[in-house]
């Protein structure tokens, strides 16, 4: 009997996992293929490469799934997790982000997972800290273990990532999702494109070298996986779009709109979903097409190949950044 191949341990370049921009195209195939075998034993015992590190998920902003994805993923690899509730924190009492660093650093936690509301607050925090940073969301700047369980579901239904044409539709401008995928999709040869109404690009968009479609029959057309994101209202001026109604019309994505893509294409959603705005639960709750409940099932074994990283890469480099 041939002995089945383990993908190694990942070593990082970086003490931090910041975002996905600059990351080598090896680095990404190495955390992917190291995550898939997660996947593959998620109800079996792992190695323990978490065992006596503390893990400290300090989320600014809500998002129960990715918290619980964090702390899932650390325990099964044998990590002690530490959740703080910033809404009884100092922070609620104007404590500034520096001095919760600095209180922090004095527990000595080894991985810090930081959601923030603000883009560049995991960056800076890894300043101000000893512990290795995960960035689990900062404003609109990245989101890259979503993109990489992302990948990851694409990856295990189609075999590859190469060559795949990808439409990613809806709220662009306030998305850390779709920057994220941008990155390690087009980094790993799929042909990205962007479908929104101008209203919902951000300002750079001319420098990020993807494709924009302002329709979204033409946007998804021949498309292998259509991405659909969440309306971030929280984070408009209120301008920005016309009304709910209206707008599913336009980019909302419905079975006939869908027979525009490719005849076996995927939906996919970050999540959490606005049904009737952005998506028709038809389709969402389609079995035959929607990957949607996958990739909530790669969120633990990507944040565990994520997590071992870092620690794997502070041990080789000694914890010195």
């Amino acid at each position: 009997m041939t002995k089945t191949h383990i993908p190694p341990a990942v070593i990082l370049p970086s003490k931090h996992l910041l975002g996905i921009e600059g990351m080598s195209q090896m680095t990404m195939h190495q955390l992917l293929d190291r995550a898939s075998y997660f996947a593959d034993h998620l109800q079996e015992d792992v190695p323990q490469t978490l065992k006596g590190q503390t893990i400290v998920n300090l989320f600014f902003e809500n998002s129960t799934r990715t918290r619980v994805s964090f702390e899932l993923a650390a325990k099964k690899l044998g990590a002690s997790v530490l959740n703080i509730s910033v809404a009884g924190s100092s922070v609620k009492k104007g404590e500034t982000l520096v001095d919760t660093a600095t209180t922090l650093n004095a527990m000595h936690p080894d991985i810090l997972v930081v959601r923030h509301h603000a883009s560049g607050a995991p960056q800076l925090l890894s300043q101000h800290v000893d512990a290795a940073i995960i960035n689990a969301g900062d404003g609109r700047h990245e989101h890259p273990t979503q993109a990489l369980l992302d990948a990851l579901t694409i990856k295990r239904r189609f075999g590859r990532i190469e060559g795949l044409r990808v439409a990613i539709c809806g709220d662009i401008a306030n998305s850390r999702v779709a920057r994220s995928n941008l990155y390690l999709l087009g980094g790993l040869g799929a042909e990205v494109r962007f479908v929104s109404p101008s209203t919902l690009l951000p300002p750079a968009i001319g420098d990020m070298g993807v494709s924009i479609y302002h329709d979204m029959t033409e946007g998804i057309r021949d498309c292998d996986i259509v991405m659909m994101l969440r309306l971030q209202t929280e984070r408009m001026e209120g301008r920005e779009t016309p009304s709910q109604h209206e707008y599913f019309n336009l980019f909302g994505l419905d079975a006939e709109k869908l027979e525009a893509a490719a005849p076996k294409a995927m939906i996919m959603h970050p999540g959490p979903m606005n049904r009737g705005v952005e998506i028709d639960s038809e389709i969402a709750d389609d079995h035959e097409r929607s990957l949607i409940q996958k990739q909530v099932e790669m969120g633990v074994a990507t944040r565990m190949a994520c997590l071992e990283a870092l620690a794997m890469s502070n041990q080789a480099s000694g914890g010195v950044s």
